[in-house]
């Protein structure tokens, strides 16, 4: 069995109510073998797919996500807004960033905000409270 392996970008995700999804991807004409450009339209086909990052190299999603939840906990931590919005709250009693990561580690459970991705609460917890602090600065 002969398998095609080539790039693309992702364009276009739409749902359709009798299919599904539908992914549209952009491929590069030298890219898209010609099996493929051969076949007809509604031909099926079994896809593997992996994410590459800016070094060519696959992505490691959990690490990403890892990352994010950490970064976006520390953001979260230096916003002014964030601290008169937890003072407002009621949750600290002085606006800085050190109140701020404190309240936060004992609110999610955690001694380190490295340690939130290592647990489902924390994570849903963060989450949860990015949400609150959105509709705060909206209203």
């Amino acid at each position: 069995m002969k398998t095609s392996q080539f790039e693309a970008v992702k364009i276009a995700l739409k749902q359709d109510a009798k299919n599904g999804f539908v992914l549209s991807f952009s491929i590069h004409p030298d890219e898209l073998p010609d099996e493929v450009i051969r076949d007809f339209v509604g031909a099926r086909y079994q896809v593997v797919m992996v994410r590459i990052n800016e070094d060519e190299k696959p992505l490691n999603r959990e690490k990403e996500l890892t990352h994010d939840y950490v970064r976006s906990a520390a953001i979260l931590c230096r916003d002014t807004k964030f601290h008169r919005f937890l003072v407002e709250a009621n949750q600290i009693f002085e606006a800085s960033e050190e109140s701020a990561t404190q309240w936060l580690k004992e609110e999610l459970g955690v001694k380190s905000r490295t340690e939130i991705p290592q647990h489902r609460n924390a994570v849903s917890r963060l989450i949860s409270i990015q949400q609150e602090f959105s509709l705060w600065k909206t209203g």
